[in-house]
């Protein structure tokens, strides 16, 4: 009690520290995202990288020098999905790890028959179970201008450290109320069967088929284009749209069109 306590003054204190004129030229020039916040949204955004950066430790890999631009950008687009919710930053994480580019990992996958393959895989970001995010810069940077091609790898690798924080990764992340849950399973499970059967016929699809892999992948794709192709997946599917807006609390397809019908 007394260190979560003395934890939430602190983060207090920290919201309360004026946002450095040099971290919000990075938001401006950098996060297309920012630009889209209301005023209220924008000062909360910002209240939330100031704890993100001073709790995360940020390390450079491949040579890479961490620099405040980077901290900034990565903070940013992971404290977009924090935006109005009750919950910890992330309680999970405590290091980011930065490559230039696209890294080399070793991989062991087990596939649905069974068969486990192992080798070496080129990644652009990742997120260790209860370890650290792993990202690749350059598509961090591009991902961050672009917020309409429905990628983004902040997005999706910081997804995942939602999901795990009721102890599994299903996508099912830890809802606000347990009355959520049931439509939660029903119309994620749904739209990923979906997303399976389009997959595999080879049909087009708003959603990344990448999502196709699992649960746990599905919901960290929807997330990616809850944010950064709204007006499509709420036009093509509303109730996955209308269960990714209850739990982010916000609705990024008023933002991008306020005169589109809701």
């Amino acid at each position: 009690m007394t260190l979560g306590f003395s934890k939430n003054r602190r983060r207090e204190k920290l919201r309360q520290e004026a946002f450095p004129d040099d971290w919000l030229r990075i938001l401006e020039r950098n996060v297309a995202f920012y630009g889209r916040l209301t005023p209220e949204d924008r000062r909360e955004l910002q209240g939330h990288i100031l704890v993100f950066v001073a709790e995360k430790e940020f390390e450079g890999c491949g040579g890479l020098e961490i620099t405040d631009e980077m901290r900034v950008t990565i903070a940013a687009q992971a404290c977009i999905l924090l935006l109005h919710r009750e919950t910890g930053c992330y309680p999970g994480l405590r290091t980011v790890l930065v490559y230039p580019g696209t890294y080399v990992a070793h991989t062991r996958r087990t596939h649905e028959d069974g068969v486990v393959s192992e080798g070496p895989e080129a990644r652009l970001g990742e997120a260790w179970r209860h370890g650290p995010v792993v990202l690749a810069w350059d598509e961090v940077a591009s991902d961050a201008t672009d917020i309409r091609d429905g990628r983004n790898v902040v997005f999706h690798e910081f997804a995942h450290k939602l999901d795990e924080e009721d102890g599994a990764e299903n996508g099912i992340p830890a809802l606000p109320r347990r009355s959520m849950y049931l439509a939660w399973g029903r119309v994620l499970g749904r739209e990923y069967e979906r997303l399976r059967r389009d997959a595999a016929r080879g049909r087009p699809t708003v959603l990344d088929e990448y999502g196709a892999e699992d649960m746990a992948e599905f919901f960290a794709v929807a997330t990616e284009c809850f944010f950064t192709k709204p007006l499509p997946l709420r036009r093509r599917h509303p109730e996955l749209y209308a269960e990714l807006a209850e739990f982010y609390r916000q609705d990024p397809a008023g933002a991008a069109d306020p005169q589109a019908p809701a």
